[in-house]
């Protein structure tokens, strides 16, 4: 017996929609940064949900990555914090990117202006 499945099923991106970035903040902590991350995203349990953000300088290098563990079906938005975030001085502005578990790094990223 032959089982046919549709191309078009085939075809279909399985891309949900990706991670709001509502907001962020950054503090300076004597020679570290606290950066705090508001992120929105429709997470449906384990196999889909927001599972980070990161700090990038505005040439893309990465300063820090905060790992999200679980799902947040029932906390919209959500915010979460890092500590010991270690920017380079004369830094004006940083740019968070949001990543989840199924469609990965966002292409979008926020500008976050430096107190």
């Amino acid at each position: 017996m032959r089982v046919l499945i549709p191309l078009l099923l085939l075809a279909a991106p399985l891309h949900a929609e990706a991670p709001v970035i509502k907001g962020a903040t950054a503090q300076p902590s004597g020679d570290s940064w606290r950066v705090s991350v508001t992120l929105r995203h429709p997470d449906t349990g384990w196999d889909h949900y927001a599972d980070g953000w990161r700090v990038e300088l505005p040439d893309g290098t990465v300063l820090a990555t905060r790992v999200l563990a679980h799902p947040h079906e029932t906390e919209q938005p959500f915010t979460r914090s890092q500590s010991g975030i270690r920017i380079p001085a004369g830094t004006t502005e940083v740019r968070i990117r949001a990543r989840c578990l199924v469609d990965g790094w966002s292409e979008e990223t926020q500008v976050l202006n430096l107190p």
